[in-house]
């Protein structure tokens, strides 16, 4: 398990952001696209968008042809497919921000780690640049062009707790589910800090080195960490995320 936090720019708009007060205003009752709104304000509080060159308005239109797909997507965790385990597990959906669009402005997803925040705590990552680089998505997860795609019927997976990655992943494929990869893992830390628990952290099984190291967030030091663990290793306080499926524009 990887132990060296990796050092980022220092003026980075993640690292020099204040702390997201929409980023903590989940309301499970608002209609989808006020829940959109709700995380593009939290990208462009955190400095998320920044990290593309973008201002709040900016970040709203480049997500705008979103809005279709979101607008038809239920909410409730019986309707999307997200019943798998705990219901308290059930996240409907997350804007997820594509690391192709990070790369083209000469950033990777080590420069949004930042952004998952823990109270005023920013969040690491102990995957360097190098290694980072080396993950990719398993074949069978295929991730929507553009810039941002949306990620709906999350799961977090504590069911999965005490399992290895490597049975959970069996598990979640043999449910016609799709596992978490990192940039998704991170975007559900950004927009959802609520879901990253105690005991009740998650593996993003869709991102592989073609080695054993399975990526994962979880809590250290009260902060939110992106690092990894082998496919074999059970973890007590490590579960699994999943989910139904993405949506692009």
């Amino acid at each position: 398990m990887a132990t060296v936090i990796t050092v980022v720019d220092p003026h980075l708009p993640t690292v020099t952001a204040d702390a997201s007060p929409a980023a903590t205003s989940f309301d499970p009752g608002a209609p989808p696209l006020a829940e959109l709104d709700r995380q593009v304000r939290a990208y462009a509080e955190l400095g998320v968008g920044g990290l593309l060159g973008l201002d709040a308005d900016g970040l709203r239109a480049a997500v705008e042809p979103l809005r279709p797909a979101v607008a038809a997507l239920p909410m409730a965790p019986e309707q999307t497919g997200a019943m798998t385990g705990d219901a308290e597990d059930h996240v409907p959906f997350v804007l997820v921000l594509s690391p192709e669009a990070l790369a083209a402005r000469g950033h990777d997803l080590d420069d949004v780690a930042p952004a998952m925040r823990r109270g005023r705590q920013r969040g690491v990552s102990v995957i360097d640049p190098e290694e980072l680089a080396t993950y990719r998505p398993l074949d069978d997860v295929e991730q929507p062009d553009g810039a941002f795609w949306v990620l709906h019927g999350i799961d977090t997976g504590s069911e999965f707790c005490g399992a290895t990655p490597e049975s959970a992943l069996a598990t979640v494929r043999g449910r016609g589910r799709t596992p978490l990869t990192i940039a998704e893992g991170i975007a559900l830390t950004v927009v959802r800090p609520d879901m990253l628990r105690p005991n009740r952290c998650y593996s993003l099984m869709g991102s592989r080195a073609g080695n054993q190291r399975v990526p994962a967030v979880w809590i250290s030091e009260r902060r939110a960490k992106l690092g990894w663990c082998w496919d074999r290793n059970p973890h007590t306080w490590l579960g699994a995320a999943s989910a139904a499926g993405r949506l692009g524009a």
